[in-house]
């Protein structure tokens, strides 16, 4: 599975947003700059995590977002299975008549226990969690360097 831009950017949005917690709110256009991602697509990934309560919005001349809740209390696999819409790797793992076979396939186990170490180690992670450095970006990213391609 490969999460898409929406996920990853969404990710990168909202740990920007808890490294402001408790500031002023953050303009889109800061965090575009920051993060190089376009203002459109912050935009657009804005309308899901703010319908979800994770992001409000703040009016005026100094208004911006900022995060509804604060940074303890959501976690990555939050922001993943939002954005992305789930996070199952097959999609008889959450719906099982989607296929024929699920009741006799031999490979489903498999999709089944990855997909909760997924989802057990992506709602094990908190903004705050990254902030703090409670788990090295070596240990978060699997022991390989990310590598952000523009």
């Amino acid at each position: 599975m490969k999460l898409s831009t929406r996920s990853r950017y969404g990710t990168r949005m909202m740990l920007d947003l808890a490294q402001h917690y408790g500031e002023s709110p953050v303009q889109i256009g800061e965090i575009a700059r920051r993060q190089d991602i376009s203002v459109k697509y912050l935009e657009q990934l804005i309308i899901p995590l703010k319908k979800a309560n994770y992001i409000k919005s703040v009016r005026g001349p100094k208004g911006g977002h900022e995060l509804a809740k604060p940074p303890e209390e959501i976690t990555v696999g939050e922001i993943v299975e939002l954005l992305e819409g789930g996070i199952n790797l097959a999609d008889c793992i959450e719906n099982p008549d989607t296929c024929d076979r699920s009741e006799t396939c031999l490979t489903r186990g498999i999709w089944e226990t990855a997909t909760r170490a997924m989802h057990q180690e992506l709602n094990s992670i908190t903004l705050s969690d990254m902030i703090k450095g409670h788990k090295s970006a070596n240990e978060l990213q699997g022991g390989k360097k990310c590598i952000q391609k523009k």
